[in-house]
């Protein structure tokens, strides 16, 4: 069993939480791609609002909390989606990426110019890293998205709303095109990211204190019985 759950963990090394988080932010988009190819700007965003609440009640109730980072993502979704809903215009709904993504990479940017690491202070008490682990993390966070927030909007302008496309022989509007780009290229890019980083980050964990304590005695022991050999 042990052996088994040893092999999951390295092929999915996301805990419940990240998982939660993976899937409350593009669950949604693949619904929103659905209803949109189908019933049109309108219906999509409306599935978009609509599958964003639902995973914010998934959140609680897998976690039994609201985690910090995926509600305000959230939260500006639903902002975003009532936007284009109110003008007709799904410009909301695309640039809602750009705008977030921006704003937090500048947040996470700016806060450990001042030595305030946001990461660190939220997750602390979950994960135990050493300082320059939390700054190279949160510095690598920042940087994808303001990978991601550059890449949103070269798709977004690239693409028309109001013209069709032909992909792999399917037809389709700007809105799904941009829909598709983050379904099939930053869903899976995101995954090996995080996937990546969970990684990386394992060379900067702290040790719990248990650990500490039995590496402790354990070089005490082998101390005393270096000198014990020495004497002998």
């Amino acid at each position: 069993m042990s052996e088994t759950m040893s092999w999951l963990r390295r092929i999915y090394p996301f805990n419940a939480e990240q998982t939660v988080n993976i899937a409350s932010e593009f669950g949604p988009l693949v619904t929103m791609f659905i209803v949109n190819a189908v019933y049109g700007i309108e219906a999509g965003t409306w599935a978009l609002i609509i599958t964003t609440g639902l995973a914010i009640a998934a959140m609680r109730l897998v976690l039994r909390r609201f985690p910090v980072f995926p509600i305000i993502a959230s939260s500006v979704t639903i902002a975003f989606g009532c936007l284009t809903l109110l003008t007709g215009n799904p410009m909301w709904v695309q640039i809602k990426v750009t705008i977030f993504n921006l704003l937090f990479a500048v947040f996470l940017f700016g806060g450990l110019w001042v030595g305030k690491n946001f990461f660190q202070y939220v997750f602390e008490s979950t994960f135990h890293y050493t300082k320059k682990g939390w700054d190279r993390f949160t510095f690598s966070f920042a940087c994808f998205f303001v990978m991601t927030a550059i890449l949103n909007e070269i798709v977004r302008i690239s693409f028309d709303d109001h013209s069709i496309y032909s992909f792999l022989g399917y037809e389709m509007d700007g809105v799904n095109v941009w829909i598709l780009f983050k379904v099939a290229f930053i869903m899976p890019v995101s995954g090996l990211y995080a996937w990546w980083l969970t990684r990386t980050m394992q060379k900067y964990r702290i040790p719990s204190d248990a650990t500490v304590v039995r590496t402790s005695a354990a070089k005490k022991l082998d101390g005393k019985a270096t000198r014990a050999t020495q004497e002998a």
